[in-house]
């Protein structure tokens, strides 16, 4: 009776203990599950990856063709943040004379909004170029700051090394939306790229600026946008006014 007494104490004890390690270890887990599950939320909430695909019928770069008026497949992927960063890549076929054939551009900036609504967007874009042995020759970096205001934005882009062609150049660009439904918008643009060295780089003989406009019709049907625009320059040697239509599709994870 007395050995059955000591083995139930000695027994209780055991069986204590075993349950004070068991919750301590249920705990530990409990909080280490927890811990991740803020820090995943915190990356899912934080953080987001948004993808588009695009396909257009020229690829105009400031109402410049560099698809030589052809068809053109682009994509981009974009990672943001909830404090305003983010950074990505945007790829697309091109055709320049000295048989490059392939774009990709990589960018990165920070946006901010203030209590009266203006929002700030200032960053880099790097672009590169390939296809053939001097593709790269053409690649630089550009710097960009942007306004946006309700429907109006202001935006300049300034390189110091355009195209390779060690000139300074920027783009001043001024545009305005009107929202016709929930589904249809116009957007009226205008923009003028500057070469700060002629001798270095001009669009066109004696001419170190010209100017591009375009207006936009944009749709929405089913979460794939449609755009037709009607866009022109007043250079004399390329640029020809002409109708621009585009087709892509965002997806966000």
């Amino acid at each position: 009776m007395i050995y059955a007494n000591v083995l139930t104490e000695e027994s209780s004890s055991i069986l204590y203990s075993l349950t004070v390690n068991y919750l301590s270890d249920m705990n530990t887990l409990c909080k280490t599950t927890l811990l991740f599950t803020m820090l995943f939320n915190s990356y899912q909430t934080c953080a987001d990856w948004s993808v588009t695909t695009t396909a257009v019928s020229d690829y105009l770069f400031n109402g410049v063709s560099l698809t030589d008026e052809k068809p053109a497949l682009q994509a981009s992927i974009t990672k943001s943040t909830r404090s305003g960063g983010y950074f990505g890549t945007w790829v697309s076929n091109i055709d320049f004379v000295d048989g490059s054939n392939f774009e990709a551009d990589f960018y990165a900036g920070y946006a901010y909004t203030n209590k009266n609504a203006l929002t700030i967007d200032a960053g880099i874009s790097h672009y590169t170029f390939h296809g053939v042995e001097p593709s790269s020759q053409a690649d630089f970096s550009e710097g960009f700051v942007k306004f946006n205001y309700q429907n109006l934005n202001f935006n300049i882009w300034y390189a110091p090394d355009y195209f390779g062609t060690d000139a300074g150049h920027y783009v001043l660009m001024l545009d305005h939306s009107f929202q016709i439904n929930n589904d249809i918008s116009l957007m009226m643009s205008i923009d003028k790229s500057i070469s700060m060295d002629t001798n270095k780089w001009q669009w066109q003989e004696a001419d170190k600026d010209y100017i591009h406009a375009h207006i936009t019709a944009y749709y929405s049907l089913q979460n794939i946008d449609f755009s037709l625009g009607l866009h022109g320059t007043d250079l004399d040697d390329y640029g020809d006014t002409k109708l621009l239509f585009t087709i892509s599709r965002s997806f966000d994870f």
